[in-house]
């Protein structure tokens, strides 16, 4: 608790606790803005290459199923060198295969640097570590949902950006061929720009860089062994695998729609590329408050209720969200169609949210373990959804499925349980940060 932040002040900087919270999501806003930046570029990439659908589904799967191992990486990572340095090296050496892209003459050199990129998603993992490790258990959920949530909405911004900046190359009189690949060098300054700022500005803990706190070994968790000790801590954990179904079954869908439901609504109900791009934008959107929403209830709620209430919110929000993915696919109306994915998504983004206010609980001694493993299921079950896609041959049948198993999936979320010597111990600490505000309110300024 030594430090730890007990406040989201927004328009903070000066405390390393809110330039971490500030850093952070920005840094994922970066990573998320890179890693579709290229997306709705594909219509020039498609004709240029000449690709069928099957290498383009390739493209998209492998572009989703890297991060996975990702995110497995960095989490250690994380532990034993702290988020900064690791952050830094995710942004700066991410910007290599984005301007790399932009040299790819067909599709083997393509597939290669797309999978490349996708390395760049693991950036959540450690946005998520270092607002865990800069925050009071009164305000963990709040801040890590926050960040997240904002980050997030680079994939929409990209989605948005993109297309206009290929419009300005082009009407300087650039080839299309050549247009996209100028266009790519927008996302990669900015992961260079944000890599430089987060090395200049952040810290790793409240109380210093872990270097030095390794020399002291003053830090728990991997001490000097090194992450992946931590990390098999973790995998040991029962605990985290629930919270690996859970996120497949929350963050996994809201990954899958955003790569087939364009598509699907320009397919099953005939509207044009632009109202259907409108219509997933606003699924989009949604990630801007719906997963601080989440972080938030679950933080009152354990305000409330103590720990346990976080993993039964959890488990409400995902079973809500299974029954909406059954509303949705059985829709016949456009309008019906988009409101179902609205609401079914306003439930996705809040199970993501609560997802990670209850991974800082797990394992204080392994949080790089538990949040890699934890965020790399995300990728696994949007990996899963597209074979799944493959193997029906129809976009309604999966989201009928998946709806199924997200159901199901909910009651691995009733099954994270905790000894009482653990929610005693967590809940000492939750005094103690009260304590620290001066009174029970959850602050936000």
């Amino acid at each position: 608790m030594s430090g730890k932040a007990t406040r989201i002040e927004l328009l903070q900087w000066r405390t390393p606790q809110m330039r971490a919270f500030h850093l952070s999501w920005l840094a994922f806003f970066a990573c998320f803005f890179a890693w579709f930046a290229v997306a709705p570029l594909m219509p020039l990439v498609r004709a240029e290459f000449g690709l069928d659908a099957g290498q383009v589904a390739n493209i998209t799967i492998a572009a989703v199923a890297v991060t996975v191992f990702g995110r497995l990486l960095v989490g250690p990572l994380c532990d034993r060198f702290g988020p900064r340095r690791t952050y830094a090296g995710l942004l700066l050496l991410g910007a290599v295969p984005v301007f790399g892209i932009a040299l790819a003459q067909g599709y083997a050199s393509f597939l290669l640097a797309r999978l490349a990129i996708g390395m760049v998603g693991a950036g959540f993992v450690i946005t998520q570590y270092h607002t865990s490790v800069m925050f009071a258990p009164n305000v963990v959920g709040t801040a890590n949902a926050t960040a997240a949530g904002w980050g997030n909405a680079g994939g929409g911004a990209a989605q948005a950006v993109m297309p206009l900046v290929l419009a300005g190359v082009l009407a300087l009189g650039m080839a299309q061929g050549l247009g996209w690949r100028i266009a790519m060098l927008l996302p990669g300054v900015l992961l260079v720009v944000v890599g430089v700022l987060y090395w200049r500005h952040a810290q790793d803990g409240p109380e210093g860089d872990y270097r030095v706190l390794h020399a002291r070994g003053t830090v728990a968790g991997g001490g000097k062994r090194g992450g992946w000790s931590a990390f098999a801590r973790a995998a040991g954990n029962y605990r985290v695998w629930m919270l690996f179904v859970t996120y497949a079954g929350c963050f996994g869908i809201e990954l899958f729609v955003h790569g087939v439901a364009a598509a699907y609504y320009v397919d099953r109900f005939g509207l044009s590329l632009a109202r259907a791009g409108m219509a997933v934008g606003c699924f989009g959107l949604l990630a801007l408050f719906a997963r601080a929403l989440g972080g938030v209830a679950s933080d009152r709620l354990a305000r409330r209720h103590g720990l346990p209430a976080r993993a039964r919110l959890l488990c409400v929000l995902m079973f809500c969200e299974g029954v909406g993915l059954l509303c949705f696919s059985g829709t016949h109306a456009a309008g019906t169609a988009i409101a179902a994915m609205l609401a079914f998504g306003l439930f996705t983004h809040m199970a993501c949210g609560a997802t990670y206010a209850l991974v800082p609980f797990i394992d204080r001694r392994a949080l790089g373990g538990v949040a890699g493993i934890v965020g790399a299921g995300g990728n696994v079950g949007a990996v899963a959804a597209g074979f799944l896609q493959k193997y029906t041959g129809s976009v309604q049948q999966t989201f009928l499925l998946l709806g199924g198993f997200v159901i199901a999936g909910s009651a691995c979320a009733l099954a994270v349980r905790f000894s009482r010597e653990h929610v005693a111990d967590e809940e000492k600490l939750y005094r103690e940060a009260l304590q620290q505000t001066g009174g029970p309110a959850l602050a936000i300024d």
